[in-house]
């Protein structure tokens, strides 16, 4: 087991379909991160998805460079050796890239990718995401088309975006309003420009309320019920049961039952972000706060080098994360489950 390949890839979506469960997507930023996701993933015993944004690609380059190819390229690289060692299958994947970054991000990884296929070899990514949410339904569907055709040659599958997600997330912000929900009108428009998976395959990010950051329980009016009124009003039209792959945004703060919910109608894939942010960051805090005379060279004295080793906090890092993962998997019902 390690880095999906095409094939195995469809099989573990294919799979979550069948079996009405879920995979987290985990963002990833850096080696460490990486190492927290698949561990914990490994840990659950459940295949998964790793993804990098545009911000996480531009910061693994090197916050001086900020080259978001050559930072997604690095962390698919690193996950790529070290994945073989967990006995799980990652799937790769590159996360929300808005119009502007299109030229500049996206289509370069998908240019590579197609010269990788053409020379016998496989993709880099298994997968990626272009989110239109911010232009015209009529443009986010005719870039989506282009794209699709694009990673066909890639070998790879799209991720689009149908509706808006509020908050903010890599820096790009949206209203919380009517916009936030998708409807049947938007599920059967995709199907007639995209077609059921005859002109390559993708998954879809419809939105019921979605709102990206860190919110409470209840802060955030969640209506997953949409998911299956579009599912049924395409099914109805175009003859094929429960025809989206769909994926869940915005998911922090979220209720046991909305997730079930959500996923009972057809979400196979579930992005995590800020929860997995805050549990790798809180056991670094713990760490200096209970270690501030070590890490710290206080009043003139040396400090202690084993409080203050990157390796002391980053393992406990990873382990927050990771613990993390597993209960996401859990909770979306992938865990146990491995091609």
């Amino acid at each position: 087991m390690a880095i999906a390949t095409t094939e195995s890839y469809a099989a573990m979506l294919d799979a979550a379909k069948a079996g009405g469960y879920a995979f987290p997507a985990i963002n990833i930023t850096s080696s460490s991160s990486v190492t927290a996701a698949i561990q914990g993933f490994a840990e659950a015993e459940s295949d998964g998805i790793i993804q990098v944004s545009v911000g996480g690609g531009q910061y693994a380059s090197g916050s001086t460079i900020k080259d978001a190819v050559v930072g997604s390229l690095a962390l698919a690289a690193y996950a790529r050796v070290v994945a073989e060692k967990y006995g799980v299958t990652i799937a790769l994947h590159t996360d929300h890239c808005h119009k502007v970054y299109l030229e500049e991000w996206l289509k370069p990884l998908l240019k590579l990718e197609a010269e990788s296929i053409a020379a016998g070899n496989g993709p880099i990514f298994n997968s990626h995401m272009w989110d239109g949410s911010s232009v015209p339904m009529d443009e986010n569907l005719a870039i989506a088309e282009e794209l699709l055709e694009l990673s066909q040659a890639a070998d790879t599958i799209l991720e689009i975006e149908i509706g808006v997600v509020g908050g903010e997330e890599d820096g790009h912000s949206a209203e919380v309003n009517d916009k936030l929900y998708s409807t049947p009108e938007d599920g059967i428009a995709t199907i007639e420009k995209l077609g059921l998976g005859e002109k390559g395959r993708y998954m879809t990010a419809m939105t019921f309320g979605n709102v990206h950051g860190a919110y409470k329980p209840g802060a955030v009016k969640l209506r997953p019920e949409i998911l299956g009124d579009i599912q049924a009003a395409a099914a109805a039209k175009f003859g094929k049961e429960k025809p989206f792959d769909l994926v869940f945004h915005g998911g922090s703060g979220s209720t046991a039952e909305e997730i079930a919910t959500a996923v009972s109608h057809g979400v196979i894939k579930m992005n995590i972000d800020t929860d997995t942010q805050y549990a790798y960051t809180r056991p670094v805090v713990d760490h200096m706060m209970k270690n501030y005379d070590g890490v710290l060279k206080v009043d003139g004295e040396w400090g202690n080098k084993k409080a203050y080793d990157p390796r002391a906090w980053g393992k406990l890092a990873e382990a927050g994360m990771a613990a993390r993962v597993v209960e996401a998997c859990e909770q979306l019902g992938s865990a146990g489950k491995k091609i």
